[in-house]
């Protein structure tokens, strides 16, 4: 596993990512708080692939091919979920709420959003 500062920069900017969905979800903001969580979902996920792989995907479908090729290759990351996890956030927050604004019903929105930070821990967690 290749753990660089800049995989650590990449997981600084996830959690940042994080507390501004919290701020939004605060200000009743849930479409702009549910983009940010899966941006910070999305970044977490670009970190965790960097750091096992040194190199940092630069497209979406990169992220999710990485994250896809991290599972076939380490049973640890299944056990994680994390791909099914990645692609619920993506469905859920990225597309249905952020762009469609099918939100509803919210308290299942809130909860994914929140749940984040628990995405961010296990990318650090399988990253080191």
């Amino acid at each position: 596993m290749v753990a660089t500062e800049e995989a650590r920069k990449v997981f600084q900017d996830a959690r940042a990512l994080y507390e501004d969905a919290l701020e939004m979800l605060a200000q009743d903001r849930i479409r702009n708080a549910a983009e940010k969580a899966w941006g910070a979902t999305k970044r977490a996920t670009d970190a965790l692939v960097l750091a096992r792989t040194g190199e940092l995907p630069e497209l979406p479908a990169e992220t999710a091919h990485g994250l896809r090729l991290l599972q076939a290759e380490d049973e640890s990351v299944e056990e994680a979920r994390l791909v099914a996890r990645y692609y619920t956030r993506q469905g859920s927050l990225h597309g249905h709420c952020f762009y469609m604004g099918l939100c509803d019903p919210i308290a299942d929105t809130e909860r994914r959003i929140r749940e984040t930070i628990d995405y961010i821990r296990d990318a650090e967690n399988l990253a080191s």
